[in-house]
């Protein structure tokens, strides 16, 4: 395999994070699930009310106790066994859905000053909702809308519509799924791209993208009856007057301050996912099989994170690949396999520890690409 002229010469032997070798005996409930993600909802509630301790304990128990508890319990869980059933795991992401609207009208009326914060807390409010609409929203909605009940498929429509970011329900099922680490994908960036570069190309590659694989579906369609017709809308026009009754209804609550507060929400959380998307995908890259077709999607295409409170945290998000291959399988069944497969992509670190590293690109380019020249050695039949 011929080497690739702007990659090192020497390849740095790959090697999973030692604290995460071992599996802990016990497969994760939803109960589990549940105590992780609806944990700081009451402290961000009492933190938009009232500030002060609350607004840092929020902050806390995101940035700092679930990277803690990721370092200190250091196993990865165990897979669930294969045709495990979790009837639970539909309660509650509607119950996150829901509460994910509650937050949002709560976090709003704290940044706009309608509930006279301080500016302190504030500002850690700011972060603390930002941070669990990107991560938990985010992963729950991102969970919904791969669901075949359309009750649940729209109710994950619509927090992502909450975000100003409704195209990402086109856009992630038609898009990225079949064109994952491939350059027809606008959410897999290339070796050596820094997330600011990448993270404009791939909103707006994104919306465009999304837009017109609903727009080929939509002509594909011979829709009878009124049904039919109105069901053939480009669900497009869904995200976009959705996204300005949501804009409508926060100036109608809240003023001028809290069209700010929202809009600056929804950008923050909006990053989130971005470098969501980043890490995951960072650098890898799926082999041309002729001019239209590409390799299968397989573990070599995603990166995982095995670390387990974060995992929790945002729903098994980060068991990746497993998504990959099996986009319908619930989020508790997602399963990590062999990590110390050779050619297995697995951060360094927690998805939320390395989508903090990558906000500074000569940093994450001096910890990740030394990671994709090992990985591109250790594959065969890896590209370039």
């Amino acid at each position: 395999m011929p080497q690739d002229p702007d990659l090192p010469r020497r390849q740095p032997r790959l090697r999973m994070p030692a604290p995460l070798r071992g599996l802990s005996r016990k497969v994760p409930r939803v109960r589990s699930f549940a105590l992780v993600t609806l944990a700081p909802l009451p402290l961000l509630g009492l933190g938009a009310a009232f500030g002060g301790v609350f607004a840092w304990a929020a902050a806390f128990y995101i940035a700092v106790l679930i990277f803690v508890l990721d370092t200190l319990i250091a196993r990865a869980a165990p897979d669930a066994p294969e045709g495990a059933e979790f009837p639970a795991a539909n309660a509650l992401s509607v119950g996150l859905a829901l509460a994910h609207f509650a937050a949002l009208l709560a976090g709003v009326a704290a940044l706009s000053g309608m509930t006279d914060l301080d500016w302190g807390s504030r500002i850690v409010l700011f972060f603390a909702f930002g941070l669990f609409f990107g991560q938990v929203s985010n992963s729950n909605a991102h969970e919904l809308i791969h669901r075949s009940d359309k009750r649940l498929f729209m109710l994950g429509k619509w927090v992502y519509i909450s975000l100003l970011f409704g195209h990402h329900t086109s856009a992630h099922r038609l898009v990225h799924h079949r064109f994952v680490a491939t350059p027809e994908d606008p959410n897999s960036a290339p070796l050596g791209e820094g997330f600011w570069t990448f993270a404009p190309r791939a909103w707006i590659g994104s919306f465009v993208a999304g837009y017109e694989m609903e727009r080929a579906r939509a002509a594909a369609r011979t829709p009878k009856g009124l049904r039919a017709r109105i069901a053939a809308i480009n669900p497009y026009v869904v995200y976009v007057l959705g996204a300005l009754w949501w804009v409508a209804l926060m100036a109608q609550l809240f003023g001028g301050a809290g069209v700010m507060a929202y809009l600056a929400l929804c950008a923050y959380a909006q990053m989130q996912l971005l470098l969501s998307d980043y890490v995951q995908h960072y650098g890898l890259q799926r082999r041309a099989l002729d001019a239209t077709r590409f390799e299968p999607v397989d573990a070599r295409h995603s990166w995982d994170a095995p670390q387990p409170v974060s995992a929790l945290w945002m729903l098994n998000a980060p068991r990746h690949s497993d998504h990959h291959a099996h986009p319908g399988r619930i989020y508790p069944a997602l399963r990590l396999g062999d990590l110390a497969a050779p050619g297995r992509p697995v951060l360094p670190r927690s998805l939320p520890a390395m989508a903090t590293i990558a906000l500074i690109p000569p940093l994450w380019r001096r910890v990740m690409d030394r990671r994709v020249t090992a990985l591109r050695a250790a594959q065969p039949c890896a590209p370039g």
